[in-house]
């Protein structure tokens, strides 16, 4: 195994550090779903328990996808390992599968209000942020 001798420059790791902080809110949002309690389903107005519920294994699976993929991506770059790069593009594939069902597919605008377009619209541009970055970070050679 060879060892990269090319060192990062702090906001590789401050970029690395951030982006892991976000990918574990992500998985923190799908455990809170997928672990709901009854009780604080009772909290849940309605029409959002029902988009919830409602959500077809896909569309979850595709939830599933997009944070524990970015975690992983995060976590083998501060690694410094290329196959970040891919980790991240599989990631934004579950980020988009969920944007389409979320916006295209349910009443979610309707009954989240304008959050329901402002996350997404976030997460993917994150998710386009650490692709570019781990790819740039291959080639500059920090990744090996």
């Amino acid at each position: 195994m060879t060892q990269n001798s090319n060192k990062p420059a702090t906001s590789f790791w401050v970029i690395g550090v951030l982006a892991l902080i976000w990918n574990a809110l992500g998985v923190m949002a799908y455990l809170g779903q997928k672990l709901m309690t009854d009780e604080m389903k009772a909290m849940v107005p309605a029409d959002q328990l029902e988009i919830i519920e409602n959500t077809p294994a896909w569309a979850t699976a595709a939830f599933a996808v997009a944070v524990w993929f970015g975690l992983l991506g995060c976590i083998v770059l501060l690694m410094r390992k290329k196959i970040a790069t891919t980790l991240f593009i599989i990631s934004i594939i579950g980020v988009l599968t969920q944007l389409v069902y979320n916006l295209f597919l349910t009443n979610a605008i309707e009954v989240f209000g304008n959050q329901s377009l402002i996350q997404p619209l976030v997460t993917v541009s994150v998710s386009v942020f650490l692709i570019w970055h781990a790819k740039k970070c291959a080639d500059d050679g920090i990744l090996s």
